[in-house]
């Protein structure tokens, strides 16, 4: 008796003024108080008509040299070795460069044109080449981060504070999740022969102030896909299932008390993760795909490349998942860029075009929006004599399916390649165009955090980038 007295004096002590006026809106005057207390965001059903189910985001870490990939610039080229005009950089913002003699350094790879569209980019990504009347390229591109975490999370969130949303926990936020035994947000990270392995921090892929649910799961592509997945020696499934019910009916009893959203989310997760044991290893087994799949990908099961990522992506797809990210490193090229972007393109390329080609080839290319970026672009001017610093004045970004125009250019950079000069874009507009072809409208999407209402897009008045829209 003494026990159970304690256990209904906890109760008491619990019900606190925040489940106080939680349950108050499940009375009379329910909608008025809940839209005060609720976080407010868009419901998409009531804003625009959605092209997009979902987002593969493929992130090319590092900062990927526009110079030597998407943007052709035959000026630089005749222009290599002499001084950098300083009618364009004197007062401007430069990284390890900073007050050293600029050098003007042409573009290190040939370019070809490709398809109907007869579109000019760099001749090592043929393959992509094969599908480019799919891609639509943003050549105008800025950023406002110059070195790689913060630019990441800029990229990512929208913003350079630690600790905000990023894209895909907004996203699983606003529409939620198609996947039963998934996560809604799943990240996959692959590393090339360069060596430069940058690290990656989880807070790229964090939910910020949003409840921690729409967190994104990173899965390993190589190994044990979740670490600690399996259960334990002599642990049945359905000895597990059991534990996980209980000890859930103890989160639900405590939940009914405090009314806290985590409780709700280590619920969910506790029954994810009780799912995802039996639908992960089946998802991350590519020996199921046909011999002639994985020769479209190039790649082998189980060997964690970025093809191999590009195989899963397009799998996760198919089970629901809402969105995915895959990050490929060694982008960093400071140095011996010409050998570096080779090496990358040999490992992106055909992967690239097999995943545009299978999601066109299985009716998933019209609802999947594919998005191909770095965190920000490379200087024309040369550093160490053979690379390139980071920039953010420019850079190149593709887009692929759910409404895209393929086989287009938007925007431009000077004929150096030094600024974004015609129909310029921010990180802002990418977003907003992302959400608006997700069936979001971006100006109305937002979540109450420390008095304002936080926004993916920001506050500076992004931009749906409408022409580059079917």
């Amino acid at each position: 008796m003494k026990i159970n007295d304690e256990f209904a004096q906890f109760r008491a002590q619990q019900l606190t003024r925040r489940a106080l006026l939680g349950k108050a809106t499940q009375g009379l005057g329910a909608l008025a108080l809940g839209n005060l207390l609720t976080p407010a965001h868009a419901s998409p059903s009531k804003t625009v008509r959605g092209r997009a189910k979902r987002v593969i985001w493929l992130s090319m870490a590092g900062g990927p040299s526009h110079l030597e990939t998407f943007d052709p610039k035959p000026k630089l080229t005749q222009m290599h070795g002499q001084p950098m005009p300083e009618s364009m950089t004197k007062g401007q913002q430069l990284a390890q460069l900073q007050g050293q003699k600029l050098t003007c350094y042409g573009p290190q790879l040939p370019f070809e044109k490709f398809g109907k569209s007869q579109i000019e980019i760099c001749g090592l990504f043929p393959q992509l080449g094969s599908v480019i009347d799919e891609v639509c390229f943003i050549r105008s591109m800025t950023t406002d981060a110059i070195n790689h975490d913060p630019a990441h999370m800029f990229m990512n969130t929208g913003s350079q504070i630690a600790g905000r949303p990023s894209m895909g926990s907004w996203i699983t936020y606003g529409l939620g999740s198609l996947a039963k035994d998934l996560p809604g947000f799943v990240v996959l990270t692959s590393l090339g022969q360069g060596g430069q392995n940058q690290p990656i921090a989880a807070r790229q892929w964090s939910s910020g102030f949003l409840p921690s649910k729409f967190q994104g799961v990173q899965l390993r592509g190589k190994g044990d896909p979740v670490l600690y997945m399996a259960n334990p020696s002599g642990i049945t499934r359905g000895r597990q299932g059991t534990d996980i019910a209980a000890i859930n009916a103890l989160n639900k009893e405590y939940n009914s008390l405090v009314d806290d959203p985590e409780i709700a989310t280590r619920i969910a997760q506790y029954e994810l993760a009780f799912q995802m044991q039996a639908s992960v290893p089946e998802l991350m087994d590519l020996s199921q795909e046909k011999k002639e799949t994985l020769e479209l990908y190039g790649c082998q099961p189980g060997d964690g490349s970025f093809a191999s990522n590009c195989l899963l992506a397009r799998r996760l797809a198919e089970k629901g998942v809402r969105f995915i990210q895959l990050y490929h490193k060694d982008w960093d090229h400071h140095g011996d860029i010409k050998n570096g972007v080779t090496l990358k393109a040999k490992e992106i390329d055909r992967a690239c075009m097999a995943l545009i080609t299978d999601l066109k080839r299985r009716g998933m290319l019209d609802d999947t929006l594919i998005v191909w970026a770095g965190e920000f672009g490379r200087t024309p001017m040369s550093q160490g004599g053979s690379g390139r610093d980071h920039h953010n004045k420019a850079m190149t970004v593709w887009l692929a399916g759910a409404g895209i125009h393929g086989g287009m250019v938007h925007g431009a950079s000077d004929e150096l390649g030094y600024a974004a000069v015609e129909n310029i874009t921010t990180v802002h507009d990418l977003h907003a165009t992302m959400l608006h072809q997700l069936g979001i409208q971006h100006e109305a999407f937002s979540y109450k955090f420390q008095g304002l209402d936080a926004k993916l897009t920001g506050v500076e008045g992004a931009q749906v980038i409408k022409n580059i829209l079917t």
